[in-house]
């Protein structure tokens, strides 16, 4: 059996990771793969747009609740076939997001036969810190590319630089950068040379366009409600990108003086 191509996409929360990271879903999906989404953040929203808006159940709220979890509890077949899980969060106030992803995707192992037959699994995790419990999926062996979503502005490359520090950390190779614009100056020149500076290399600029917001809101992806929009050949370009990438690099972040000057 061929080992399927397992990628976690990390960036500021609220850059828009799920929303890229379902559009890459369909898209791949479209193009015959057979595909998973594994949202690991505790807003449960990464595969909400493959589901028609619909949300479905978290692994962490079924073993809260003492269910005998089974894969047909948790995985859900959303557009095209796309394999759809939320690993969920702790209650508020108790416990640790990060801790609940390692015990949420250790029992999605133990309990789940499709996850051994898909062509890509696709790791939605918030990323704003790295600490130990977020970067569970890379250091479980669960993934073997990491990509960093960012737009230009000061506080996402912030975020995008501090999670290249926890990659490089870890030992774990970066395999690129993806802008998701925000209509600032200069933006795709300023993440271009973020990229360079830190060894990678800008692989998608995503422009700022109203439809991808319309397509959420109406709980689709834009491949699907959207699919001969310019946004949506983006989008198809990128899942390309990612399934046919094979470079990857040890980041070495930049210091925040540089990061500054580069954004200025």
């Amino acid at each position: 059996m061929k080992e399927p191509k397992r990628i976690a996409i990390y960036g500021k929360g609220g850059i828009g990771k799920s929303s890229t990271s379902s559009n890459i879903a369909a898209a791949c999906a479209d193009k015959g793969y057979k595909v998973m989404i594994i949202g690991c953040d505790p807003k449960s929203d990464s595969s909400i747009t493959l589901l028609g808006g619909k949300r479905i159940p978290t692994i962490l709220d079924l073993l809260r609740d003492g269910e005998n979890v089974t894969e047909n509890d948790v995985v859900f077949e959303g557009y095209n076939g796309v394999r759809c899980v939320e690993v969920g969060g702790p209650e508020p106030g108790i416990g640790c997001a990060g801790r609940g992803i390692i015990v949420a995707i250790k029992k999605l192992k133990e309990i789940s036969e499709s996850i051994k037959d898909m062509d890509l699994i696709i790791y939605d995790v918030p990323g704003d810190i790295v600490c130990g419990g977020f970067v569970a999926p890379i250091r479980k062996g669960m993934v073997k590319e990491a990509y960093v979503l960012t737009s230009g502005e000061y506080m996402p490359l912030y975020a995008a630089n501090n999670i290249c520090r926890g990659l490089a950390r870890i030992n774990t190779p970066l395999s690129g950068i993806i802008c998701n614009s925000r209509k600032v100056s200069r933006e795709e020149e300023i993440v271009s040379k973020f990229a360079e500076e830190i060894g990678s290399d800008l692989i998608a600029f995503i422009p700022k366009e109203q439809i991808v917001q319309d397509c959420e809101r109406d709980g689709y992806s834009v491949i699907e409600k959207a699919p001969d929009s310019h946004i949506a050949q983006v989008y198809r370009d990128l899942a390309n990108a990612i399934m046919q990438r094979e470079r990857s690099v040890l980041p070495e972040a930049m210091s925040d003086e540089r990061l500054r000057e580069l954004t200025r």
